[in-house]
């Protein structure tokens, strides 16, 4: 178990195993970061050559690992690019990628650019994700490589707002590498009853102490009870049912209320419209939003945020079988809406349109729903970014949201068309699906706002930069990533601080 300091020492005089200087590229030469000035002092003239003789440049993930011969007080001096300018981005970066270079190191001190809460938050969250690995089904070495202690090392380590940055960093952290461990579990193991049973062993695990969330775990029957049509169609030929989990965090004296709604196909054939063989693995990663807001809605209540939050969770198998929805078939949702359905590989608009009904009923001043919803999307904003769609307030305050939370999110539209589109069934009152290859993500979108009450809302469609197929970069480590989870909690705090700004003001 690593634990993780925040002091002001000087990273030359501490006797870590390694330290961890940034380094920015510069127009001419490369300097070190701010930060690493007592490093420079140490290292006098001598400093300037030794990084040339390495190749030292300063790009953004670049770590160089340098003997320092007793030049300061550490062994090992750690050398990180941050690119030309020092950010709360590239800090976040740096720290990931620097994580990833430290192994078997007792410990560990952080000396990159931290004399604000903004900069201490990202160097901390930042290693801490960046050194974050998932070995539940390798069997478990002798040795471990993470280093018993982490300390960050800021000027500013005694002022409160600095401290607090400091430990709200590890509650994110935290709750990002839950979703990513649920992400990354094997599909095998992590299907609509399994996850719901998880999520109500991650809420006793927080403890004791913790802020009270109170877990409701609604099965197959209840479903059909309740007439929730969307989430049974989709299930309907897996043999591990659907579930819908409710978390509710109630904090006495909260004025403003927020509605989460996660998509969570814990995998996705794409129905009797299966998907091509390729990657299909992949789609394990078809929770990731489900994950998200609920690991968002923890966070929240241990940070302690002053604001109403009620998620739901919509839990469910797309398989193929003799019980399977049919393209052509007919849903009645929850709520009473009928849905034809023309793509069964277009799920989890269907998942979520009951969520989104059973949220709206509880009056929320805003609802935020987050999915892996459309390929269309990645399409559109490659697979690092995801897409933001909805009443222009709320998506506005979203991405301001994404900024402060260092995630990359981008405005989408949804043109008054689309109504058109999603109403062009001529047996149902909405077509869930119509095969016109362009704007699939915006139609998804609008359908997904029917069953929003009218209510101010925002949908997250992270289909894109929810699992990282390829090499870890950053703090972002390969296979799930997390996502969504600072902006969802970045977002409940300026709601708890501000509340939510008359519409179209």
């Amino acid at each position: 178990m690593t634990t993780y300091t925040l002091r002001s020492a000087s990273p030359a005089k501490t006797r870590a195993d390694a330290v961890v200087v940034g380094v920015l590229s510069g127009d001419s030469r490369p300097s070190l970061a701010p930060g690493g000035e007592d490093v420079l002092d140490a290292y006098g003239r001598r400093l300037a050559p030794l990084l040339a003789s390495l190749g030292v440049t300063g790009k953004a993930g670049e770590v160089v690992k340098v003997p320092t011969s007793k030049a300061i007080a550490s062994p090992v001096l750690v050398l990180v690019g941050l690119g030309p300018s020092v950010t709360a981005t590239s800090v976040r970066r740096g720290a990931g990628a620097a994580a990833r270079a430290v192994t078997n190191a007792a410990s560990v001190a952080v000396a990159l650019p931290a004399d604000s809460p903004e900069l201490v938050r990202a160097a901390t969250e930042g290693y801490l994700l960046g050194g974050y690995t998932f070995t539940a089904y390798k069997k478990q070495s002798s040795t471990s490589t993470a280093p018993g202690e982490v300390v960050v090392l800021s000027p500013a380590s005694r002022k409160k707002d600095v401290a607090a940055a400091f430990e709200e960093a590890q509650v994110l952290a935290r709750a990002v590498a839950g979703v990513r461990d649920w992400v990354n579990t094997p599909p095998n193991d992590l299907r609509p009853p399994s996850f719901a049973d998880a999520v109500v062993a991650a809420n006793k695990a927080r403890g004791r102490g913790a802020a009270t969330i109170t877990v409701k775990v609604l099965d197959e029957e209840q479903l059909a009870e309740l007439g929730c049509g969307g989430i049974l169609s989709v299930g309907a030929a897996s043999d591990a049912p659907p579930r819908l989990v409710e978390l509710s965090y109630a904090p006495q004296g909260a004025t403003t209320h927020l509605a989460l709604i996660g998509k969570g196909i814990t995998f996705d054939t794409g129905g009797l419209s299966i998907k091509p063989a390729a990657n299909m693995h992949e789609m394990k990663s078809d929770m990731a939003g489900a994950a998200a807001v609920v690991q968002a809605t923890f966070a929240i209540a241990d940070l302690g945020l002053p604001l109403k939050v009620t998620t739901y969770a919509s839990l469910a198998e797309n398989m193929l079988g003799g019980s399977a929805t049919r393209p052509g078939d007919v849903v009645t949702m929850y709520g009473g809406t009928t849905v034809e359905v023309l793509n069964t590989d277009a799920e989890g608009r269907m998942v979520l349109g009951d969520a989104l009904v059973m949220a709206s009923e509880k009056e929320p001043d805003v609802m935020l729903d987050v999915a892996t919803l459309t390929g269309h999307m990645v399409v559109a904003l490659g697979d690092r970014v995801g897409g933001v769609l909805g009443d222009d307030d709320v998506v506005a305050a979203v991405m301001a949201a994404a900024t402060v939370a260092g995630e990359d999110h981008w405005p989408m539209p949804i043109p008054e068309f689309m109504d058109e589109r999603i109403h062009s069934s001529r047996i149902a009152d909405l077509a869930q699906h119509d095969w016109i290859r362009w704007g699939g993500g915006l139609y998804a979108a609008a359908f997904l706002r029917e069953f929003t009450g009218g209510l101010p809302w925002a949908h997250l469609d992270i289909a894109g930069p929810a699992y990282n197929s390829g090499g870890p970069t950053g703090h972002l480590t390969s296979g799930g990533t997390g996502v969504a989870v600072t902006t969802l909690v970045e977002y409940a705090r300026t709601l708890s601080e501000h509340g939510l700004p008359a519409r179209g003001a």
